[in-house]
């Protein structure tokens, strides 16, 4: 079968970094789907991945997390899958990724992808969806229906996956949200998602929400770099507040003052946890997307795919993996096809 991999890990500029390869023909186990990759999409893992190391791989690896295709074949004890099924997932960072024709995925990870969208579209969710809705409603205490009202959040990097989905979340759960953005036409997007207000990560916050009226927020999500904002983020956030996290600290940070004085609870969110740990509610993945397949279909989710590189090639996933580092992507990327 066809596939992207690498053997090396290289800057993305260098032709070696992501090549073009064939390998065999993975056979299930028993809890997994094999399925017919249709379309797959680039997220930041993507790149943390691939970026430069010095080991070396003895046999091609396989990136890519987020994928929408045909179930193939499934394993001896899978329940609720069939071949022919229309499927999406976000699968785990241990095991050979998407950006292959034919990927293994424990199907407690899967969910029947959304109907009223194509393949590209479909694989722009998964691992942005799981991110927010466990990050929002399962890590931080609010519930997914009502949980925001009469509440503020703050959501810096609001035009990237995750803030596309967390800001259409969090509207629909009652916050106020308020996005961050640098661009005009980021901050168009985070509008377009669902932001009442949207300020500058380029600018000090306080004072910026301080004009919006916002003296204090009751909760945030910071999407981008947890160091840059830990101090400021401190100080916005009201006493009993609640801060939600998904990027590795670049700095060593200090949990004590204001953090402990307001008792601001502080809370990490990495997806892959559940198929990494293979922890006993791995199916919650599955649950979550067919929730927000239900919610795509019934107009109360957006689709987040803006642009698209077909086909699914070695020189195509080096480009969308150069427009992802360069740190101006908004919305998804994807690419469909081989």
């Amino acid at each position: 079968m066809k596939a992207v991999a690498l053997t090396r890990y290289l800057p993305i500029d260098d032709p070696a970094s992501l090549v073009d390869v064939e390998l065999p023909m993975p056979e299930p186990g028993e809890h997994d789907l094999r399925v017919r990759v249709e379309a797959v999409s680039v997220n930041p893992v993507d790149t943390k991945v691939r970026s430069p190391k010095p080991q070396v791989e003895a046999q091609p690896k396989v990136l890519g997390y987020d994928a929408a295709g045909v179930v193939d074949a499934v394993g001896a004890a899978v329940e609720g899958f069939r071949p022919g099924d229309r499927v999406y997932y976000a699968g785990d960072v241990t095991r050979p990724g998407s950006n292959a024709e034919f990927q293994l995925v424990d199907a407690r990870l899967a969910a029947a992808m959304p109907r009223s969208l194509d393949f590209a579209q479909a694989a722009a969710l998964p691992l942005v969806s799981i991110t927010a809705w466990e990050l929002l409603f399962q890590r931080m205490p609010f519930d997914s229906e009502r949980g925001g009202v009469g509440k503020s959040l703050l959501v810096i990097g609001g035009a990237g996956g995750v803030g596309s989905i967390a800001i259409q979340l969090a509207r629909r759960a009652g916050f106020t949200v308020i996005a961050t953005a640098s661009r005009p036409e980021s901050a168009d997007w985070c509008r377009a998602m669902g932001a009442q207000h949207v300020a500058s990560h380029r600018e000090p916050l306080a004072p910026q929400l301080a004009a919006l009226g916002f003296a204090q927020v009751d909760a945030a999500i910071n999407l981008a770099d947890t160091a840059q904002y830990w101090d400021a983020l401190g100080e916005l956030l009201a006493p009993q507040g609640h801060l939600g996290l998904i990027v590795e600290p670049s700095a060593p940070l200090g949990i004590g003052d204001p953090y402990k004085a307001k008792c601001i609870g502080i809370h990490w969110e990495m997806m892959f946890a559940r198929p990494r740990f293979r922890t006993p509610d791995m199916a919650e993945q599955g649950r979550i997307l067919t929730h927000v397949a239900r919610l795509v279909d019934a107009g109360e989710l957006k689709g987040i795919q803006r642009d698209a590189l077909n086909p699914i090639n070695a020189a195509n996933l080096r480009e969308a993996h150069r427009r992802l580092e360069s740190g101006a992507s908004i919305g998804k990327l994807a690419l469909a096809g081989w």
